[in-house]
């Protein structure tokens, strides 16, 4: 008994199971369902990033004022310059790697040598510059204040310049310098202490007429509101609760505990996969030097780490965005 069949007019147009599909190889496909699964996890963490700061929009510190470093330029204001020459030379180490795969491509294995090479460079520097900015952001440069309620005051000077604890607190004599570990055996370890008390910054306060303190929450122009000397006085004497130096996942000097839990947690993911991209990068270097890809006929593995690699650079562009700049 004869047969029909129905036609569809999709015949020879889907995939039909063979090994290549989409024409990409297994491993290339692989890499790019690990792309696009990681890109999931970091929109989410970016997702919540966003409502967080949503909902403390008004306490929420101003990115212009924290990241204002640059290595061997102390003291000098240079608002976010250094995050932007770290943008650039991620970007340019993915211009490197596009011409890598190029080279590739034509089977000439001294380009790319040399172009992995310039993309390894890049990425360490890029690792190297955001250790030296979490170094920064942990150590601080000011100093504060926290309330009992877990706010932060910071301390300005006549002309609205931020003034730095240690530049008037009043030393007082204290039981910690003579409890210390040299003195006797009953010394036990404990926590980070400040270098400052409480006590100690709030004595150099009552007796500065000229400082002021300034509040994390924004006024109407969309600045962190600055309180009178009599109000500051009185924030300072019925609110202060603990002097605060730079951030960790407990305290933040800049404002609210979750702009520093966030900065951490987000830039150390993605610095976690950029410093896994330079040593990948490494191996497939060495293999490119030993000729291994030459001898294969084919450099779909530079190609593949390449992918990779562009992924992380995109990421960091949404994370300065939306981090940074915003």
């Amino acid at each position: 008994m004869d047969t029909t069949v129905a036609k569809t007019g999709t015949e020879g147009k889907t995939w039909g199971g063979g090994n290549r599909p989409l024409n990409a190889s297994y491993g290339k496909l692989m890499m790019w369902f690990f792309i696009v699964s990681d890109a999931l996890t970091f929109s989410g963490f970016i997702a919540a990033y966003g409502f967080s700061r949503f909902k403390f929009v008004d306490a929420w510190p101003i990115a212009d004022e924290v990241f204002t470093h640059v290595p061997f330029l102390h003291g000098v204001p240079a608002p976010m310059y250094y995050v932007a020459f770290m943008t650039f030379i991620l970007i340019f180490s993915s211009v490197t790697m596009v011409l890598a795969v190029d080279a590739g491509h034509k089977m000439q294995q001294r380009k790319v040598i040399w172009y992995m090479f310039f993309t390894i460079i890049g990425g360490a520097i890029f690792v190297g510059s955001q250790a030296w900015e979490w170094a920064t952001f942990i150590k601080g440069d000011y100093g504060a204040v926290e309330t009992k309620g877990g706010k932060i005051l910071q301390f300005l000077d006549a002309d609205g310049k931020r003034v730095a604890i240690a530049d008037f607190t009043e030393k007082l004599p204290t039981t910690r310098d003579i409890h210390v570990e040299q003195n006797g055996i009953w010394y036990e370890a404990e926590p980070t202490v400040t270098t400052y008390s409480y006590e100690e910054v709030k004595a150099g306060f009552l007796a500065n007429e000229n400082l002021l303190v300034r509040t994390q929450y924004y006024d109407e122009n969309g600045h962190p509101t600055v309180l009178t000397r009599e109000e500051s006085v009185a924030k300072i004497m019925n609110d202060g609760k603990l002097v605060v130096e730079g951030a960790n996942l407990r305290h933040n000097e800049y404002g609210h505990p979750l702009f520093a839990d966030f900065f951490f947690f987000i830039t150390g993911f993605h610095g976690f996969h950029v410093l896994t991209g330079v040593l990948i990068n490494c191996i497939v270097f060495f293999n490119v030097v030993i000729g291994t890809y030459e001898r294969r006929g084919s450099y779909e593995m530079v190609e593949k780490v390449g992918l990779y690699w562009h992924f992380v650079d995109l990421v960091w562009v949404f994370v300065f965005t939306f981090f940074y700049l915003v």
